[in-house]
């Protein structure tokens, strides 16, 4: 038991720092981490309420409330009324949301491509590419 705490002591650890390293490499175009994540979750989901991007994320619907105000005065999101409740609103993303997400990929994708062509042995990609597999599997819903 104590060899799985300290294996998931150093995957959040280095999970953390792989966030953190990754957040340096976000295009300089202003958009922050959770207007990216709301982005990516409207990319993966299709068209949302912010209800249920809040219930996506864990967080109170309030707390979105910035994030997408910012969202739409970019022109990254776009609201319209919800067919089903008039009182509640359906976000989008938009073509300019789409294409500064897969900017921020690209641009991840590519540091992350450097740092493991330059630091890793054919042996240990094949490692990381299972870990990043089981990985998944952890984080898939239940």
């Amino acid at each position: 038991m104590n060899d799985v705490r300290e294996t998931a002591t150093q995957l959040r650890r280095a999970s953390t720092r792989l966030a953190l390293r990754m957040r340096v490499e976000r295009p300089a175009d202003g958009t922050s981490g959770a207007g990216l994540t709301v982005l990516g979750l409207l990319h993966l989901r299709g068209q949302l309420t912010a209800t249920e991007l809040a219930a996506a994320e864990r967080v109170q619907p309030q707390s979105l409330t910035r994030v997408l105000a910012t969202l739409d005065q970019n022109g990254l999101i776009s609201r319209s009324p919800d067919t089903r409740d008039r009182r509640r609103q359906t976000i989008d993303l938009t073509e300019r949301g789409l294409q500064v997400l897969i900017e921020h990929v690209r641009q991840s994708d590519d540091w992350l491509t450097r740092a493991m062509t330059e630091r890793l042995t054919p042996t240990e990609l094949d490692v990381l590419r299972l870990a990043a597999n089981l990985i998944e599997q952890l984080l898939q819903e239940t």
